[in-house]
């Protein structure tokens, strides 16, 4: 079978197996590089509280590295810019979130939606009073939601979309994240939530790297690739060298089946 297989189409055909199976073993490495997603950042670093200018820019996307940072932030809470995010837990609680419209001070100034509280419903939300004016706000900063389709509601959404509230608010620029405040500063003095305003507390993420198991199978799939490139390439090679002593048996077998001089004088 090695005289067959050295022959210079299988040798080729070698060459070519290796060359596929390399590229799938390099498909089945991707498939496990993005089966482990990335840890989040150290509380060490997102609980040291960083202006948001110098860590987020509006309108650009925000990443793993940017979320659940804890910022600091300078502006004005814009007027008639508040509305109640449904379905929001507090602990085992049902309620909603109060937001509202935060300009933030820079070289272009664009808007970020803060989240002042939680209420345990409507009514309770429409006593809260709106913040206005200059302040300092003080929280974590968390990416935007999806927008859900629902049936509208007066002074409501249904998740904490930041492309929504762009249309609802009427703003041009905005970022694409919202910040749960820990502390506001209104005039000097430290906004304190008031019943039935209560603040919400979002700690830091925890330190997990999930696993994505889909890409797992995808990876051993690929691997699985690679080792059928060269039973392929065995398989074509044996099926050759049968074919060739089959061949070889014919050849014998006819020689030994033709008739001797003596046969044919007689």
């Amino acid at each position: 079978m090695l005289k067959t297989a050295l022959k210079p189409r299988w040798i080729l055909s070698l060459i070519l197996a290796m060359a596929i199976a390399a590229l799938f073993v390099l498909l089945s490495q991707w498939q496990f590089s993005r089966s482990q997603d990335s840890a989040p950042p150290p509380p060490s670093a997102t609980e040291q509280v960083r202006p948001l200018t110098e860590v987020f820019t509006p309108g650009v996307p925000m990443t793993a590295g940017i979320a659940d940072q804890m910022v600091r932030m300078e502006g004005r809470f814009l007027p008639d810019t508040t509305f109640l995010v449904q379905t929001r837990l507090q602990g085992d609680r049902e309620g909603l979130w109060v937001v509202s419209a935060f300009e933030v001070n820079g070289d272009q100034p664009a808007v970020l939606p803060v989240v002042h509280g939680w209420v345990p419903d409507v009514q309770a939300g429409s006593a809260v009073p709106a913040p206005a004016g200059a302040a300092t706000v003080e929280g974590r900063l968390l990416p935007t939601e999806a927008p859900v389709v629902r049936q509208p509601v007066e002074g409501q959404i249904p998740t904490l979309s930041v492309a929504h509230l762009m249309n609802l608010w009427g703003v041009p620029s905005a970022y694409s994240g919202f910040v749960v405040s820990a502390e506001t500063v209104l005039d000097g003095a430290i906004v304190e939530p008031e019943p039935p305003l209560e603040p919400v507390r979002v700690g830091p993420q925890p330190q997990e790297t999930p696993l994505n198991w889909l890409n797992i199978f995808y990876a051993v799939e690929w691997f699985v690739f690679a080792g059928f490139a060269f039973f392929l390439w065995w398989r074509l090679v044996a099926d050759d060298h049968r074919r060739t002593l089959e061949e070889e048996q014919d050849r014998q077998d006819s020689l030994l089946n033709e008739p001797t001089t003596d046969e044919v004088r007689t």
